[in-house]
Formats: structure tokens, C-alpha cells, sequence
């Protein structure tokens, strides 16, 4: 085994989403899936096998057991089986996602948890092979391996379930930004997987849904390639109007959406027809929304979201990079 060192793995947002599981043990997914990693919003983690008597996890100086615990231990035992080794790990782990930021964190922390474990126990695993890995902790951190538009592939068994970057225009890939505009951070009243196995076994838009994102991903390539942002963001705002639209026809019925998510879906539409401004909604299972705009528009949309929204938490991201590796963390910027 190597000397431990900090993997840093960043989150990233899905423009076609990943919603519902063919297989809930091995994470596949019902559908491909791509999203875009972030920049300024990140987890790192170091594994010290042999660091502790029993499987340890520790968060932001916390000791995590339960399901946070087991959730970790499923990675690492699939590491201990790779490298054939028994040792108990400290898991280290700091998230740098600002508190109550609307980016979720569990797809950088199970990256950055693939990357550290298996740098401690001294696999050589390609960035594939660590894509793999990290699915088995969270299905969405399958895409924070790598930089900038990731595609997930939906697999049809573990070997062939795994993320790869996708070609973007250069322009697109340094000119997009990321605006999270968040409502509320409470609980939600369902649960992300709860919400994927009920939207799967009951509604009657799942089937829908599916053939959906498989479209969406198809139109959604080229576009990315040729730097067309009018249609990634048409795409990926309808992408997620229509992952939406199958939890309301589940039985029963959910959403996610406030009436606030739901004002600032339809006045962002009003702007981009009014004004010209290329800004389009996207919305992950919660209430919070994520905005997809262009770097020159930035100023413009917060001066109007202060307006229309003053009590929304805003922040602002751009694409991020592939995971790395390092001998100290940032300690710097640390949110507890």
C-alpha cells in the first residue's frame, strides 16, 4: 500500500437527469445521463488503511455511522476486494460546498472516497475503472471523476455501467456558468432514492420519461459539440420539466417544487423571451433551481434575481475539473 494522499472531486449538475434504477444493488441507472462538473464546489478525502481498529468515517471532524457509514464501507469494500486486503480505513473526508448551497455533495464525496481508497491501497485504476467504483456509494458521483460534460452510460451490468467525458465546443466549455438559486434547505419530504423507486414501479410517465432522456441525450450531443448553448439549455429546461412531470404521476402523486421553484421556472422563461437573455431552469429532486446561463450575462440575471427573488441564496459556478490528487488539503474555505 502507498502513502495516503487528498483526492478532490468536484460535484456537478445533471442536464439529462438520472432518475430511476434497473438495478438498485449494482446503481445502474434506467437511462444515460450527462452532466456538467462544477468548479467551485468540492470534497476532499484521504483513506488510511490500517488508520483505525473498525471502518471509520469522519466529515468535516464529525464521526458518521449508519447509513452514512454503510454507504462508505460499500466502496471501500469493493477496494479491499480488488486489492485483497483487510485492513479496517479512516475515511477523512471535508466537503467545500457552501451550506445550503442547493449543490448536493454525496457525488463528489463518493468520488473523491473511489479516488483516495484506491490510491491507498495501491490500485492503478483508470478513470473508467474509478467511475465504476464511486457508483456503488452514489449513482450521480459516477460522473464527478471526470472534467467539464460527463455521459454516464447506463449499463446493462456493472462492467458496462460507467462515465465518460463528451467532446464540447472550447467557447461553450469556458463561457458557462452555473447559478444556483436556493429556496429552502430543509429535508425534503421524500428522499431521492424513495422518490427514483416510486416514480420507476408506479407512475405512468416513467416509460415516457425514459425514452425522453434517451432523446434529449441524442439532440443534446451535437449541440455541445457545435456550442449551440440555446439548445443545451432548451434541452436540458425540458429535460427536467419532464423528470418533474413523472413524479406527478406517480401513485401517489409528489413534487419537489415550492411555489417558488415553480415562479422562477416561468418568470426565467419571460425573461428569455422578453429579453433576449440566454437563461434556462433546471431542477434536481428538491426545490432549489439551478440557472444555465452564459458568462457576459451573469451581472445581469443576479441584479434581477435580487429584484424578483431577494431572499434566495444565489451562487455562482463554471465547469470544473477531473478529479486530483494531493499530498495536503485546502483547508481554506472549509464548510462544516
Amino acid at each position: 500500500m502507498t502513502n495516503a494522499l487528498w483526492a478532490r472531486a468536484h460535484t456537478n449538475i445533471a442536464l439529462i437527469k438520472y432518475w430511476g434504477k434497473k438495478d438498485a444493488e449494482l446503481m445502474l441507472p434506467a437511462n444515460d445521463s450527462l452532466s456538467l462538473t462544477l468548479a467551485d464546489f468540492y470534497t476532499e478525502t484521504r483513506v488510511t488503511f490500517g488508520g483505525a481498529a473498525t471502518d471509520t468515517l469522519r466529515l468535516d471532524d464529525h464521526t458518521l455511522t449508519g447509513p452514512a457509514l454503510a454507504k462508505a464501507v460499500k466502496v471501500v469494500d469493493q477496494v479491499r476486494s480488488l486489492a485483497h486486503i483487510q485492513s479496517a480505513a479512516l475515511i477523512e473526508s471535508y466537503n467545500h460546498v457552501p451550506t445550503a448551497a442547493g449543490l448536493a455533495s454525496s457525488a463528489s464525496g463518493m468520488a473523491a472516497l473511489a479516488g483516495a481508497a484506491a490510491k491507498a491501497a495501491g490500485l492503478t485504476l483508470d478513470h473508467r475503472q474509478l467511475s465504476r467504483l464511486a457508483r456503488r456509494g452514489s449513482g450521480s458521483a459516477t460522473r464527478s471523476i471526470d472534467g467539464g460534460f460527463v455521459r454516464w452510460f447506463a449499463g446493462h451490468d456493472d462492467d458496462s455501467s460507467f462515465a465518460m467525458p463528451v467532446a464540447a465546443a472550447p467557447e461553450l466549455l469556458a463561457n458557462i456558468r452555473v447559478v444556483a438559486v436556493v429556496f429552502s434547505d430543509q429535508p425534503k419530504s421524500i428522499g431521492s432514492t424513495d422518490g427514483m423507486a416510486r416514480t420507476a414501479a408506479t407512475s405512468s410517465y416513467f416509460a415516457a420519461w425514459t425514452e425522453r432522456a434517451d432523446e434529449d441525450l441524442t439532440l443534446l450531443l451535437p449541440a455541445l459539440r457545435q456550442g449551440d448553448f440555446r439548445a443545451v439549455g432548451t434541452i436540458a429546461e425540458g429535460n427536467a420539466l419532464a423528470m418533474h412531470a413523472a413524479t406527478l404521476a406517480a401513485r401517489p402523486p409528489f413534487t419537489y417544487f415550492l411555489p417558488s421553484t415553480l415562479a422562477l421556472i416561468q418568470q426565467v422563461g419571460q425573461l428569455r423571451e422578453h429579453t433576449g437573455i440566454p437563461v434556462f431552469a433546471t431542477v434536481d429532486a428538491g426545490p432549489n433551481v439551478k440557472l444555465l446561463t452564459l458568462s457576459p450575462y451573469v451581472t445581469q440575471l443576479q441584479t434581477w434575481l435580487q429584484t424578483q427573488f431577494p431572499t434566495a441564496q444565489v451562487t455562482i459556478t463554471q465547469a470544473g475539473p477531473e478529479m486530483s490528487y494531493h499530498q495536503t488539503r485546502k483547508e481554506e474555505n472549509t464548510h462544516a
